[in-house]
C-alpha cells in the first residue's frame, strides 16, 4: 500500500518542482512590469498583490514614496530608510528627500532626514541652507567652502550664498578671492559677474587684473598692495602667476624673483606660486630655472614635486642626485618599492653593490612592476603574496540566502544589471572582511567575472589573486593569441587593465568592450581582416573584441620588433607618441624608458599590464612564479631608442 501511494506522491513532488521556476518567472515578470510602471509614475499598472512578497518590492515602494515628496512627513522617509538599511535604496531615498525638501524650502524636514553633510554640491547647499537659522556658524563655514571655487555652482546654492552675503559672512574679500579663482580657471563670465559685486575699494585691483590679463609681463609693474589692507594681493598674484608660469616658465621665474621679496601675502599663496614654478620648470626641463628649483624645493617638501625631481635626475643619469632626492622624500614615500628600486639602481651605478642588493631585496618583497623588476635583478621568483580563500559549504548556503544576494539575483533576472551592481557593491562595502570574501566566492562560483574583480576592489581583497585575475574568456584569449602569434597572457593583462573584464565597458572617449577598441579602429581592423565591420555594438561581443584587440596589438608588436613593452605603451598612447619617445631620447634601459614616459596614465598602464601578465602566467603555473618572467631577456637588454622601430 505504501508503495502504491509513493508513486503519486513522487509524481506530485516532481510536478511541483517542475513548476517552481515557472512561478518564479511569473513573479519576476510582474515585478519587471511593476518597476517599469513605477518609474513612469503609472501606478494604475502596478499589481501590488503580485509583487507583495517579491524581494524587490522595496524598489517599487521607493518610487512611490519619492513621487510623493516633498508632501510626505519625514517620519515616513526615515521609516523607509530604516526598513531598507541594508540596501542602497536607503541612501538614495535620503538623497531624494534632501533634494525635494530643499527645493520646497522645508528646512526642518530636511534636517530631520539628513545624516550629516550629504554628498553632492546641490545637496550640500540645501543642507547648509537649512542650517542658516539652527546653526548659523556651521552654515557659514559650510557655505564659504562651497563658495570658494572658480566655477558656477548649482541654483540650489543661491539662497545660501545670498543670505551669507547679506549677513557679511561672505564679504568682498571672499568675492575677490573667488573672482581670482574664476580667472585662474578661465571662467571669464563668472569672473566678470563677481567683479560687478565689488565696490570702489577694489577698483585698483580690478585695473591690475585687466592690465595683467592683457600683458602677463606687467605683473612686475602692478602695485604689490591690492584691495583694502592689501588683502587682495595673495589671491591676485596666485592667479596672475598661474597664467604667467604656463605661458613662459623661465620669464615667470624672473618676474617672481623681482616681486617676491616685497610681497606681503599669505604663505599658502606663496607656496602655490612656487609649487607651480617648480612643477613646470621640471616638466618642461627649463634648465635656467634648475638652481632656483633645487634651492626652493626642500623648503616646500612636496611629495609630488620630490617624485618629479627624482625622475628628472634619472633622465639626466644623475645617480647621486637620485639618491639625494629620494632621501628627502617623506619616510612613507621613500619606503615604497618604486623608490627602493631606484635607490638600488643608483647605488649599483655608484659602485655600492652590497647596499644595492639590500634595497633590491626590500623592493622585491612587493607584488608590482618594480617589485618584480627588483626580483629579476636578484634572480629571485616574484613575491606574489597570494592568499587562497576556502569557504565551507554551510557558509556558502547562508550567503546565498542573504537578502542583498537574493535582491542582486532578482535584479539580474529582470534585466536590471545597473541596479544589481549597486546592490552588490553596497553589500560588499558594508561587509566584514570575512563576509566580503564570502561574497567574492559567490561571485566566482556564479561566473560574474567583472563583478568579481570589482568585489576585490571594493572589499580591498588585494591578495586574492585568483579572484582579482580570474580565468575569464580564457579560451578566447588562448585562441586569438595563438592565431595572431601574441602572448595570450599579454592579452589578458591588457583586457584586465582596460575593462576589468567588463564586456560592456564604454570609455568617455568611446572605446568599447573588453580590450577597449575604438569604433574607427575596429572598422580599419575589420577591413584588414576581411570581415564585416562589427559596428559600435558588435564590438562589445567578447570574441569579436578579443579578435580585434589581439590583431591591433600584433600590429604594434610588428612595429616594435616584437617588443611587448613598447607595443603596450602604443596600445595606450598611440604609436605616434611612442615613436617620438623612442627617437627623442638617448639609448635607455627598459626601466629608464618606462620611468621616462611623460604621460602618467601611460606610465602606470605599462607597469600594470606587464605586472598583470606575469600574475596571469603565475596563476596558470599553479600559483607559482618559478620560471615566470615579466620581460624576456631580449626586452630587458634591448636599447629603447629609435633602433627599436621596425619601420624607419
Amino acid at each position: 500500500m505504501s508503495l502504491r501511494l509513493s508513486v503519486p506522491w513522487r509524481a506530485l513532488a516532481a510536478a511541483t518542482l517542475c513548476c517552481l521556476p515557472l512561478l518564479g518567472q511569473a513573479d519576476d515578470r510582474s515585478m519587471r512590469e511593476a518597476l517599469q510602471a513605477a518609474r513612469a509614475g503609472d501606478w494604475q499598472r502596478v499589481d501590488e498583490a503580485a509583487i507583495a512578497d517579491h524581494e524587490l518590492a522595496g524598489y517599487v515602494a521607493y518610487h512611490r514614496l519619492r513621487d510623493r515628496l516633498p508632501d510626505v512627513a519625514p517620519r515616513r522617509v526615515l521609516d523607509f530608510i530604516e526598513r531598507h538599511a541594508d540596501s542602497p535604496l536607503a541612501e538614495w531615498m535620503r538623497g531624494q528627500a534632501i533634494d525635494r525638501y530643499g527645493q520646497a524650502g522645508r528646512r526642518t524636514d530636511l534636517l530631520e532626514v539628513a545624516a550629516g553633510e550629504p554628498e553632492g554640491t546641490a545637496r550640500r547647499c540645501h543642507y547648509y541652507t537649512a542650517l542658516l537659522d539652527r546653526d548659523p556658524a556651521m552654515a557659514a563655514a559650510g557655505g564659504r567652502r562651497l563658495w570658494r571655487v572658480g566655477r558656477s555652482q548649482p541654483e540650489a546654492c543661491d539662497t545660501l550664498f545670498n543670505t551669507l552675503r547679506r549677513r557679511g559672512e561672505i564679504g568682498e574679500e571672499q568675492v575677490w578671492e573667488r573672482q581670482m579663482l574664476a580667472w585662474q580657471a578661465g571662467q571669464s563670465g563668472l569672473a566678470n559677474y563677481l567683479g560687478g559685486l565689488l565696490g570702489s575699494r577694489w577698483h585698483a585691483a580690478q585695473q591690475a587684473m585687466a592690465r595683467v590679463q592683457a600683458d602677463p609681463v606687467a605683473i612686475t609693474r602692478v602695485p604689490d598692495c591690492l584691495g583694502p589692507e592689501c588683502r587682495g594681493s595673495g589671491p591676485f598674484f596666485a592667479a596672475a602667476m598661474h597664467d604667467h608660469v604656463r605661458a613662459d616658465t623661465a620669464e615667470a621665474l624672473e618676474a617672481w624673483r623681482r616681486i617676491a621679496p616685497g610681497l606681503r601675502i599669505a604663505a599658502e599663496h606663496r607656496q602655490t606660486i612656487e609649487h607651480d614654478l617648480i612643477f613646470y620648470s621640471l616638466v618642461r626641463d627649463v634648465r635656467s630655472n634648475r638652481a632656483w628649483v633645487d634651492a626652493t624645493l626642500p623648503q616646500l617638501a612636496s611629495p609630488d614635486l620630490l617624485e618629479l625631481r627624482v625622475r628628472t635626475a634619472l633622465a639626466d643619469r644623475d645617480w647621486r642626485g637620485v639618491l639625494d632626492w629620494i632621501q628627502r622624500m617623506p619616510e612613507d614615500n621613500r619606503g615604497d618599492e618604486r623608490w627602493q628600486y631606484w635607490r638600488a639602481r643608483a647605488l649599483e651605478q655608484l659602485g655600492d653593490r652590497a647596499a644595492a642588493e639590500r634595497a633590491y631585496a626590500a623592493a622585491a618583497e612587493e607584488r608590482s612592476f618594480y617589485g618584480f623588476a627588483a626580483a629579476d635583478r636578484l634572480g629571485r621568483p616574484y613575491a606574489l603574496n597570494m592568499e587562497r580563500n576556502q569557504i565551507d559549504a554551510a557558509y556558502r548556503d547562508r550567503v546565498a540566502r542573504w537578502p542583498a544576494v537574493r535582491r542582486t539575483e532578482a535584479l539580474l533576472r529582470i534585466n536590471e544589471p545597473g541596479l544589481a551592481a549597486s546592490e552588490w557593491y553596497a553589500a560588499v562595502r558594508r561587509a566584514s572582511p570575512r563576509d566580503a570574501r564570502a561574497l567574492g566566492d559567490y561571485a566566482r562560483r556564479r561566473g560574474w567575472h567583472a563583478r568579481l574583480v570589482q568585489t576585490t576592489i571594493v572589499g580591498q581583497l588585494w591578495d586574492a589573486l585568483e579572484w582579482r585575475f580570474p580565468e575569464a574568456y580564457r579560451d578566447d584569449f588562448l585562441t586569438w593569441g595563438r592565431r595572431t602569434g601574441v602572448d595570450p597572457y599579454l592579452l589578458m593583462g591588457i583586457a584586465r587593465r582596460e575593462s576589468a573584464y567588463n564586456p560592456g565597458a564604454v570609455s568617455p572617449a568611446g572605446a568599447r568592450g573588453l580590450m577597449q577598441v575604438m569604433p574607427a579602429t575596429a572598422t580599419q581592423l575589420a577591413r584588414q581582416l576581411g570581415i564585416a565591420d562589427p559596428g559600435a555594438y558588435g564590438i562589445l561581443d567578447p570574441q569579436t573584441n578579443i579578435r580585434l584587440g589581439s590583431t591591433y596589438i600584433r600590429d604594434m608588436l610588428e612595429r616594435y620588433r616584437g617588443n611587448r613593452l613598447a607595443a603596450t605603451a602604443a596600445y595606450n598612447a598611440g604609436p605616434g607618441r611612442v615613436d617620438r619617445w623612442l627617437q627623442s631620447g638617448e639609448t635607455e634601459a627598459f626601466d629608464l624608458f618606462v620611468e621616462g614616459i611623460p604621460f602618467r596614465e601611460t606610465r602606470h598602464y605599462v607597469q600594470a599590464v606587464l605586472t598583470y601578465r606575469a600574475i596571469f602566467e603565475s596563476l596558470a603555473n599553479g600559483g607559482s612564479s618559478e620560471g615566470v618572467s615579466m620581460l624576456t631577456p631580449a626586452e630587458k637588454r634591448v636599447r629603447y631608442d629609435g633602433s627599436l622601430l621596425a619601420r624607419q
